[in-house]
This record gives structure tokens, C-alpha cells and sequence, in this order.
């Protein structure tokens, strides 16, 4: 059985280990620490199966013409990928965005994972952003936003990612 919940400091290896794995390299995980280290994350969930953590989802703060987080990274232990957990986690983070009071969430990802979530890459194009294109994608969580244009700004370690 896999239970979901927020990260603790005793996680943080784990996590390191599970994203470094999940994306086989060092990138995202040093991103995670970045983002940690000055105090841009605002949910970082783990899922934990037997006492060990098999996934995570990271939501961070981001400057936009709204309340907004940066989905980045999502990551699943590649002997556990395709199994449900990914989007169980991604479901979880949403409905805490939401319950937050936060207007959107943007992602660069693949489209055909995640507009199954309501993610949209039409309603990420008035934006700019570096990450701006085919894979960058926004999902509102209200029912209305106060624009559909705007400079976006994700936290300043996404700066460094390779």
C-alpha cells in the first residue's frame, strides 16, 4: 500500500536518491535542494511504500500576474513507473493548490500525460517564459483568471538547471 504525504527533513535523501533515479541524473535533484535552500517550495509530497519513498512532487512559488506554482519535478522510481503514483501524487498536489487559494499551476512536461490532469498548453500561450513552447502547459484552478497574458517567473534555481 502506498501512502502519500508531505515531506519530512528525515526524506530529503530519499528524495534526492528517487530523482536522481527517476530522471538519471543530478539536475532536478540539486534543483530540489535549491528550491529547499531558499525557501521557494510550498508543497513537496512524498509517496512511501513500506517505508521507502518511491515518489514525489515538488509545487514552487513563481512571480505571474496571479497566485501561481511551477509543477517540477514529478518523479517515480523507475520500478515503480506506470503503476499509478505519478498521478496519484500529481492529483494530491492539485487538490492542495486548489484547497490553498492558488490560481494555476504551470509545468513543462509531456502533454500527453498531463492535459489528463486539465493541464493545457492553449491556455499556457499568452504567457512568456523561458521554458514558453510545444511542452509548457497551465492549469487554472478557479474559475476565472484576472488574464490570460502575462511575464511569468519561475523561483531563481530553475535558473541553474541544466
Amino acid at each position: 500500500m502506498i501512502d502519500f504525504r508531505d515531506e519530512s527533513p528525515q526524506d530529503q535523501k530519499a528524495i534526492f536518491n528517487v530523482v536522481s533515479c527517476a530522471f538519471d541524473r543530478l539536475a532536478e535533484a540539486h534543483l530540489i535542494q535549491q528550491l529547499r535552500e531558499n525557501g521557494d517550495i510550498v508543497t513537496s509530497l512524498v509517496a512511501n511504500e513500506e517505508g521507502q519513498v518511491v515518489g514525489h512532487i515538488l509545487l514552487s512559488r513563481m512571480d505571474a500576474p496571479f497566485p501561481s506554482l511551477a509543477l517540477a519535478p514529478l518523479s517515480v522510481i523507475p520500478t515503480k513507473q506506470r503503476s499509478g503514483i505519478g498521478s496519484a501524487l500529481v492529483e494530491r498536489a492539485v487538490c492542495r493548490a486548489r484547497d490553498e487559494g492558488w490560481a494555476a499551476i504551470f509545468v513543462l512536461g509531456d502533454p500527453n500525460y498531463y492535459e489528463r490532469f486539465g493541464f493545457s498548453i492553449e491556455a499556457a500561450e499568452g504567457f512568456t517564459s523561458p521554458y514558453a513552447g510545444p511542452h509548457f502547459m497551465m492549469l487554472k484552478l478557479c474559475p476565472s483568471l484576472p488574464t490570460t497574458i502575462g511575464k511569468l517567473g519561475h523561483a531563481p534555481a530553475f535558473g541553474a538547471l541544466e
